[in-house]
């Protein structure tokens, strides 16, 4: 479930499309400086906490306070409810790379709608499917996510071994030329200013999000304050060194001039490009291979075919993941009154209300977004930028409640990597300071390009769903008399 639900076989591809060889640098810093403290401070919540069925509110509540755990909670929470939003429209460019061989979502119509449209109309019928699926009970999600996660292991053999195939045919001679400035420099020229290079960083880290989504699931873990530890720490390490190879490996059979530039002739955007990378690389083996041009081109077909059918399990696999762990951490962990009384009621294990709830705000902004009159390179350029900052802000929430964590000895902890003060306070500030200054160049940089609407999109997510938790929680507070 961890690795379903943190690796993102595009997000290799993505990187490489916005940096080159330039993202291996901020994708291990990110790991170095993110990504491995922060997954050691859920491993010792996990822990310490394994009888909890509130997963993160009831780290936070009981480091920090209930107010403070509400907020962050929710704010995380929300930023899944844009997730779904994002990957309930996008999981349709891989179905179709599997059923077509390429991209053919933007140019689609239904009922004589236009692409964007129409896509939304899916996600809308995927959310009522996912929902309806995800009711019936835990082991129907269990099985999904395990075919999900078999897929992305596999997908990302098919990535290494191809590669490597390619280079050996080749004589060793990589694709992408290995120089000292292309691990610094990005090929793409809209990533060449400092604060664009900067805002990258929250790409990196957003690779890196979703490990605190299993923290819901540590009561249901045999021998909890072992095994979600081990398994947290074994992901972790595993996750950040794939990513690197990855990147590295998309060098040996794409020229990125070439692949991004001149190999297709339709409109790239970061929702279709990992097609295009990986149909590039079937084309790329065939010409290794000294075989025709057309054949070539059949072979980078059926890769992309490949590709999106694995890609289509995988993000199915997380999304039974993501459609029932944060909202059972909402709602079985913060206070019942805050709620509706419909939303505790549970249907084979499952708050069935909350979920129906759920879908019906997801479809929503599905279709608010889809019919908005944005084109499709727009459409999930605004979308990705929204899940990036509204999905990492409530990092720092977590990592700030571990000075509370750490300083309260009436908390039994029975799993600790940072055992000295100093060590555990540099590893919060280390989190914190790189998940600000990321969010901070992400929202900034496309004003500063003239593109004011995106930075709206980017900073009104965490604004708005913050300020909504907090008086919630006050009114909570207000009518119970609490103080």
């Amino acid at each position: 479930m961890i690795f379903t639900s943190v690796f993102g076989f595009t997000n290799i591809i993505r990187a490489y499309y916005l940096m080159g060889y330039g993202s291996i640098i901020w994708y291990i810093l990110a790991a170095v400086t993110f990504f491995l403290p922060f997954a050691f401070m859920l491993s010792e919540f996990g822990a310490a906490f394994k009888d909890s069925k509130g997963g993160i509110y009831s780290w936070m509540a009981e480091s920090v306070n209930p107010k403070y755990a509400f907020v962050g909670t929710f704010m995380w929470y929300a930023s899944y409810i844009v997730w779904m939003v994002n990957v309930g429209t996008g999981i349709w460019i891989p179905l179709s790379n599997g059923i077509f061989g390429v991209d053919k979502t933007q140019t689609m119509s239904f009922f004589g709608l236009n692409g964007v449209q129409s896509l939304g109309l899916l996600g809308i019928a995927w959310i009522l499917l996912i929902t309806f699926v995800s009711s019936k009970g835990l082991d129907k999600i269990k099985k999904v996510t395990s075919i999900g996660g078999t897929a992305v292991a596999l997908i990302n053999v098919v990535l290494i071994l191809g590669g490597l195939l390619i280079l050996g045919l080749n004589k060793g001679q990589m694709a992408e030329p290995l120089t000292a400035a292309a691990f610094t420099h990005s090929p793409n020229a809209d990533y060449t200013s400092l604060i664009s290079v900067f805002s990258f960083l929250v790409f990196a880290i957003f690779a890196y999000g979703g490990l605190e989504v299993v923290g819901g699931l540590v009561d249901e873990t045999e021998n909890a304050e072992v095994t979600f530890p081990k398994g947290v720490t074994i992901s972790a390490i595993i996750i950040a060194v794939g990513y690197a190879v990855g990147i590295f490996i998309m060098g040996a059979f794409t020229n990125w001039t070439f692949a991004f530039t001149q190999f297709s002739k339709a409109d790239i955007t970061l929702g279709n490009v990992a097609y295009v990378a990986m149909n590039n690389m079937g084309y790329q083996l065939g010409l290794a291979l000294n075989l025709s041009d057309a054949t070539a081109v059949t072979i980078g077909m059926w890769v992309s075919r490949y590709m999106g059918l694995s890609m289509f399990l995988a993000l199915t696999g997380a999304f039974f993941t993501l459609i029932f762990s944060p909202l059972k951490q909402l709602i079985e962990g913060t206070p019942k009154e805050v709620w509706p009384k419909s939303f505790s009621k549970r249907e084979n294990g499952m708050p069935i209300v909350a979920m129906w709830v759920q879908a019906a705000i997801v479809i929503g902004i599905i279709f608010l977004v889809s019919f908005g009159g944005e084109g499709a390179t727009e459409f999930f350029k605004i979308l990705v930028a929204m899940t990036n900052v509204s999905m990492t802000v409530p990092y720092m929430f977590l990592a700030l409640a571990f000075l509370g964590f750490k300083k309260k000895e009436n908390i039994h902890k029975p799993f600790e990597i940072y055992k000295s003060k100093s060590f555990y306070k540099i590893a919060v500030f280390s989190v914190t300071f790189v998940v600000g200054f990321a969010n901070v160049f992400t929202i900034i940089n496309p004003a500063m390009n003239g593109n004011l609407k995106e930075t709206i999109f980017s900073i009104m997510g965490p604004i708005f769903f913050g300020l909504l938790a907090y008086f919630m929680y006050s009114r909570y507070e207000k009518k119970n008399n609490i103080k």
